[in-house]
């Protein structure tokens, strides 16, 4: 399904692969949870999961961050502005 939207989009093949990674990632680093079960404490637990064990930059956190708003928005329909949530 995010292929599909990241084509739909006329996104570049090498964000395709990016998002793809990053969803990945976050699913199952929470165990393969489906996404609609987790919220924003979960996403900033991951967000945070980079930053402080994995020590990835800024610019890769933000990566994940805006695979995960788009997984959330475009994918599911899951508007998460509401839930504040910042890399």
């Amino acid at each position: 399904m995010v292929r599909d939207k990241v084509r739909f989009k006329h996104y570049s093949i090498s964000t395709e692969r990016t998002y793809t990674h990053w969803i990945k990632h976050y699913i199952f680093f929470h165990n393969k949870k489906h996404p609609i079960k987790m919220g924003k404490l979960l996403i900033e637990e991951f967000l945070t999961y980079l930053a402080v064990k994995k020590h990835v930059a800024p610019t890769t956190q933000n990566q994940a961050f805006s695979a995960i708003l788009f997984l959330y928005k475009e994918v599911l329909g899951i508007d998460l502005t509401n839930e504040n949530i910042q890399a």
